[in-house]
């Protein structure tokens, strides 16, 4: 007779969903949502942003908003969208940039009709600010149901 072994129950993980969130150049709504949805998901959720003709830095009036409100954007460097960037993400979500998009088929594409902050008044940002910030609370909580989000960087 031989003893019975048992192998330790093992955690069923559920996979990180990527988002890319895809402007024109990369510097502004794109940024906005990519720092916002990493800010409230604490990593239950990775955003990248990405776009279609990437500009050489992000919009200046941006990241002083978005630091404003306690948001680093230290680390916001405007990059190129790809195919593969595409590829290995859930939803791809587009801000301006329609058309130009590279299409992959199984990848959920969501149109969020934002202003562009570029060039724009700290009012203006701030009320672009303020819409993304509502789009993508309402995306986490659709991407990940059981989220406890936390309190609004605009409260």
């Amino acid at each position: 007779m031989t003893a019975a072994t048992s192998t330790p129950a093992t955690e069923t993980t559920t996979p990180v969903p990527q988002v890319v969130f895809a402007c024109i150049r990369n510097g502004g709504r794109s940024v906005i949502s990519r720092v916002l949805t990493e800010h409230y998901a604490g990593g239950r959720v990775l955003a990248l942003s990405a776009g279609t003709q990437p500009g050489e830095h992000i919009h200046p009036e941006v990241a002083d908003a978005l630091e404003e409100l306690g948001l680093d954007t230290s680390a916001e460097t405007p990059t190129k969208l790809t195919r593969e960037t595409i590829q290995t993400s859930v939803m791809a979500i587009t801000l301006g940039c329609g058309e130009e998009c590279p299409y992959v088929p199984g990848v959920t594409y969501v149109d969020w009709p934002v202003s562009d902050p570029g060039g724009q008044d700290d009012e203006t940002v701030r009320g672009i600010i303020a819409d993304i910030d509502g789009r993508v609370r309402a995306l986490l909580v659709e991407l990940v149901p059981d989220i406890e989000l936390p309190p609004s960087v605009l409260d």
